[in-house]
């Protein structure tokens, strides 16, 4: 994998992300560290929104420093970030507080795809008990004749 597409794949993951409730600015750099997707891109909040982009962000308040599959597996909720720092999966360089929002971040990031599932599931089923009523109603009048 790229640099290129590992970044595109990241930046699909987070953006989207409701982070209206983050009233603070934050502004994270991460370096990966890896011989074909290596290399830095920045994930800042400001004003209640989302931006995620290919530059070293120099005005920022933590650095993040990890292998490609270790960011993957946190952006997924598969890896809480706080136990990969802890088992030197995630280094962190900067404001320790303000780095501990990622996870605030990664988890809005599910609750909005739970919520997501959640509403087209409902959706889903209101369409398939639509279909199963007409469906009965037309056996009913076949039935009828």
């Amino acid at each position: 994998m790229t640099y290129a597409d590992f970044f595109y794949e990241i930046k699909g993951k987070f953006m989207g992300t409701d982070v209206s409730d983050i009233r603070e600015h934050l502004a994270f750099q991460f370096n990966i560290e890896d011989q074909e997707a290596g290399g830095a891109f920045y994930v800042e909040v400001k004003d209640g929104a989302l931006f995620v982009e290919p530059y070293e962000y120099y005005d920022r308040d933590a650095i993040f420093i990890c292998a490609p599959d270790v960011l993957l597996k946190i952006a997924d909720g598969e890896l809480d970030p706080v136990g990969a720092f802890m088992d030197g999966r995630l280094r962190v360089e900067g404001n320790l507080d303000k780095a501990l929002r990622l996870k605030d971040i990664v988890e809005m990031k599910r609750d909005a795809a739970q919520k997501s599932k959640s509403a087209a599931k409902k959706t889903m089923d209101k369409v398939v008990g639509t279909i199963a009523r007409t469906a009965a109603k037309k056996a009913s009048k076949n039935l009828d004749k």
